[in-house]
């Protein structure tokens, strides 16, 4: 099936990233290295003679060496209000200065900065950290949250904090007859695993957006075997996909020659049985011939399969995919 990504939570969406409109709204310390840092996409790096006037300078959010009570704490407000379905606390290059523990909060504010009187309810309990490391960390619950609070104690640094779940829209605030698209981060949609990720991740195609260059999409290894590359994705909402988009933006000598879409009604189906099963799925979209940097609409080619939940996209062999629309009605609301 390819070189799937295995890291813990991949399936899930990446809620801090900035593109959704995250933000890293309060530090009650930042003095070595910048609150904003925490949340950036790129992974940390070191640079062993790189200061500042304050010091050292480290690629994360540092507080100062604490000398009273206390602990230290930063406040991320999510562009997306999401569940949270884990973390990845990665301390990456802080060695001797990286907190001993942290523990995680979440509450439900229009406040753009909530105190400490707004109905903040602990994630995750204080846990043990170590130095250059990533702690991936499940949190249970099943309510979304608008902010998420990092306790760290007593001081340190963090390089990044990667916060992985889910969006949930209010459709009883949807117009049912209205045409939306279904795959979309903000109303619920995701992508679940792909066969390769080397260049461009799968997370890229359902954001708000056309893409902004080639890094803004998924885009897999050139392939040098058999077979072709997939992505299996699931609607926010059960629904009826009328018009299909996709965008190869920006890839021009690596878009895919071909690209083929298959759906079903799989909700009943568990998650780790979905990408086996998805090899079966009815054509939505038979296979298609694309083009470089363009959109491609498709409506007429559409098969009738009714109401689904989930789609396979193959590209062939392999290449690039600036982002995938799946416009449709909702079912069953």
């Amino acid at each position: 099936m390819g070189d799937v990504t295995d890291k813990p939570f991949h399936h899930w969406l990446p809620l801090e990233h900035p593109r959704l409109g995250t933000r890293v709204v309060y530090a009650n310390d930042e003095f070595f290295a910048a609150k904003e840092r925490l949340i950036e996409p790129a992974a940390p790096v070191f640079i062993a003679d790189k200061y500042d006037d304050h010091g050292k300078w480290m690629d994360g959010w540092e507080s100062r060496r604490k000398r009273g009570p206390g602990h230290d704490s930063c406040i991320i407000r999510l562009g997306i209000s999401g569940i949270v379905r884990g973390v990845d606390i990665d301390t990456s290059h802080f060695t001797g200065n990286y907190p001993p523990a942290a523990s995680i909060d979440g509450c439900v504010s229009d406040d753009e900065i909530p105190d400490d009187a707004a109905a903040w309810r602990e994630l995750l309990g204080q846990t043990a950290l170590q130095g250059n490391s990533h702690h991936w960390l499940a949190i249970d619950g099943d309510e979304a949250i608008t902010h998420l609070r990092l306790n760290i104690y007593p001081d340190g640094g963090v390089a990044r904090l990667r916060i992985f779940g889910e969006v949930r829209p209010d459709w009883s605030r949807v117009n049912k007859d209205a045409q939306i698209d279904l795959l979309a981060v903000e109303n619920g949609g995701r992508a679940l695993a792909a066969s390769d990720e080397h260049f461009g991740s799968m997370h890229n195609m359902n954001v708000a957006g056309r893409g902004i260059n080639m890094g803004d999409g998924w885009e897999t290894a050139r392939r040098r075997g058999p077979g072709n590359d997939w992505c299996v994705l699931a609607l926010g909402h059960r629904g009826i996909i009328e018009q299909i988009e996709i965008d190869t933006a920006h890839f021009k000598g690596n878009y895919p020659d071909r690209a083929a879409i298959q759906a079903a009604d799989a909700g009943g189906v568990p998650p780790d049985d979905l990408v086996i099963a998805s090899e079966e799925w009815k054509y939505l979209l038979p296979e298609q011939k694309l083009d470089a940097d363009s959109q491609h609409y498709f409506e007429n080619k559409l098969q009738p399969l009714g109401p689904v939940t989930h789609v396979r996209l193959s590209i062939f062999p392999d290449g690039g995919i600036s982002r995938l629309r799946l416009n449709g009605r909702l079912a069953g609301v």
